[in-house]
C-alpha cells in the first residue's frame, strides 16, 4: 500500500514538474497584430540604420565599427541588454521592459548625435522618429497588459561628442549597436509570433 502511495506521489510530482516546465506560451499573451507591426518596425529601423552607416562610410570613410571600439568605450556609448528575452529564460514582462528601455536608450543616443552633418540630418531624423515610434508601440502594449511601470524611464547621461569626428564616429557606433540590438529583438519577436 505504501509502495502504491509512493508511486502515485512520484507520478503526480513528475506530472507537476512537466507542467511547470512547459512554457506558458508567451505569444498568446501578445496580440499577433502587435507582433507583426513590431517586426515591420524592426525591419524599417534596420534599413534606416544601414543607410546611416552607408552614408557615414561614403562621406567620411568611417566604414568599420570594430575599428572605433576603443573610441566608443572612451565616449561611453553603451549597449542595451536583452538578456530577459533569450528563448531559454524568456520573461515576457521583463523582455518588453528591456526592449522598451533599449529603444529609449538608442533614442537618447540618436538625439546626442544631432548636428552630425547637414547631409545626414534627414537620415538621422528619420531613424530617431522610427525608434521613438517603436518604443511608444512597446510602451502602449505594456500599458494594455498592465505591466508598464508607473513612470516612464528618464534618459540617463548621454555621451558628449566634443568634435565633428567624435559625433560621426559615434554615429557609426550607435548605428552598429542599434543594429545588433535589433537583430536580437527581431529574433525574439519572430519567436513570439510563431504559432
Amino acid at each position: 500500500m505504501k509502495l502504491m502511495a509512493l508511486q502515485l506521489l512520484l507520478w503526480h510530482s513528475a506530472l507537476w514538474t512537466v507542467h511547470e516546465a512547459t512554457p506558458l506560451g508567451p505569444a498568446r499573451s501578445l496580440p499577433q497584430g502587435f507582433l507583426l507591426k513590431c517586426l515591420e518596425q524592426v525591419r524599417k529601423i534596420q534599413a534606416d540604420g544601414a543607410e546611416l552607416q552607408e552614408r557615414l562610410c561614403a562621406a567620411h570613410k568611417l566604414c568599420h565599427p570594430q575599428e572605433l571600439v576603443l573610441l566608443g568605450h572612451s565616449l561611453g556609448i553603451p549597449q542595451a541588454p536583452l538578456s530577459s528575452c533569450s528563448s531559454q529564460s524568456l520573461q515576457l514582462t521583463s523582455c518588453l521592459d528591456q526592449l522598451h528601455g533599449g529603444l529609449f536608450l538608442y533614442e537618447g543616443l540618436l538625439q546626442a548625435l544631432a548636428g552630425i552633418s547637414p547631409e545626414l540630418a534627414p537620415t538621422l531624423d528619420t531613424l530617431q522618429l522610427d525608434v521613438t515610434d517603436f518604443a511608444t508601440n512597446i510602451w502602449l502594449q505594456m500599458e494594455d497588459l498592465g505591466v508598464a511601470p508607473a513612470v516612464q524611464p528618464t534618459q540617463g547621461t548621454m555621451p558628449a561628442f566634443t568634435s565633428a569626428f567624435q559625433r560621426r564616429a559615434g554615429g557609426v557606433l550607435v548605428a552598429s549597436k542599434l543594429q545588433s540590438f535589433l537583430e536580437l529583438a527581431y529574433r525574439v519577436l519572430r519567436y513570439l509570433a510563431e504559432p
